[in-house]
């Protein structure tokens, strides 16, 4: 818990001193997010830090929002969606159990086949559409209170 904690530290400090505007700040991240969802882990980045630049948004938020799927999250966030979307769009035909225990390489994707790939591509566009703006608020929020608060500060040190 101590390590989660400190990594949220990290994450908030990347967030805050950030020097674009607030909704810039809370852009990137969300794309980094719709990014990490929607695109396979070992892409991300390659398609991030361009339509940053592009978007003229944050690239650390691009680049830190795609954190959702890393080695360790992608073996219980693969699966999910992967079955979520099956279960939901191809009847079922997939068990949550064979899915948790494929090795997540594009090579036993493929080998999993067409439905497996195409709810495995739906399920990270639907888990994206939740998350990207949940992201956006949650990121814009955060950007807003600390910058008003530091700015409660100097005006105090200013009066002094």
């Amino acid at each position: 818990m101590r390590k989660f904690r400190g990594y949220m530290r990290f994450m908030r400090r990347k967030i805050l001193r950030d020097p674009m505007p607030p909704e810039n700040v809370a852009a990137g991240w969300a794309l980094g997010m719709f990014v990490g969802c929607a695109i396979p882990f070992g892409l991300q980045l390659v398609v991030s830090v361009p339509l940053a630049v592009l978007m003229k948004v944050s690239k650390i938020g691009a680049t830190f929002g795609t954190l959702i799927t890393n080695p360790v999250t992608i073996v219980f966030i693969y699966p999910l969606q992967t079955w979520a979307v099956n279960t939901l769009l191809f009847g079922g035909s997939l068990s949550l159990s064979n899915l948790m225990s494929t090795d997540w390489t594009w090579e036993a994707v493929c080998n999993l086949g067409p439905k497996v790939m195409a709810s495995f591509f739906l399920g990270g566009i639907s888990l994206a559409a939740i998350m990207t703006p949940i992201t956006y608020f949650v990121v814009l929020g955060i950007v807003l209170e600390a910058r008003k608060s530091k700015a409660a500060r100097v005006s105090k040190t200013e009066e002094k």
